[in-house]
């Protein structure tokens, strides 16, 4: 038998059974980031973009794709959410605009909400990078990843990020 839980006794793939594990509040923090040049810094920030409001539509973005993970994601639980937050931040330098996206997801159930807070951010910056687009295609996405997670058998989990 696999050592890995997502494959069943012939080695094909599986939905893992969760039936059996406690219910309890879960948590995920999950950030990705764009880098976009002073043009889209400042139609975004001026509200000039032609598309709309972008941090608002990518915010909507963000919150369906949370709730829509494990139609994308195929090994991924259908979730009841009890809660998605988006929040956005610019990180400007003299030559770069990098503007960060936190997603915290927020679940009762018997597994996590990684995938749902990574989707969600994920999904946040392709929507930045689609209403943007017609400026400039070199914006840069990424890195994701996750920030933290809390609840579950396995433990707590917290990204130490070094300050940059």
């Amino acid at each position: 038998m696999s050592e890995f839980t997502h494959f069943n006794e012939q080695g094909r793939a599986k939905m893992v059974d969760i039936s059996d594990k406690a219910s309890s509040v879960r948590i995920a923090l999950a950030q990705s980031s764009i880098i976009v040049n002073e043009e889209i810094f400042q139609q975004i920030t001026n509200h000039q973009i032609k598309k709309g409001d972008v941090l608002a539509v990518a915010q909507v973005a963000g919150i369906m794709a949370a709730k829509k993970t494990s139609d994308i994601i195929p090994m991924c639980h259908p979730l009841a959410l009890n809660g998605v937050d988006i929040s956005f931040s610019w990180n400007n330098t003299k030559d770069k605009y990098e503007l960060r996206i936190i997603v915290e997801v927020k679940t009762k159930g018997s597994t996590g909400v990684e995938m749902e807070a990574l989707t969600a951010a994920s999904v946040c910056s392709l929507t930045i990078y689609d209403m943007c687009k017609a400026v400039d295609k070199g914006m840069i996405i990424g890195p994701t990843f996750l920030l933290e997670k809390t609840g579950g058998k396995n433990g707590d989990f917290k990204r130490d990020i070094p300050s940059r």
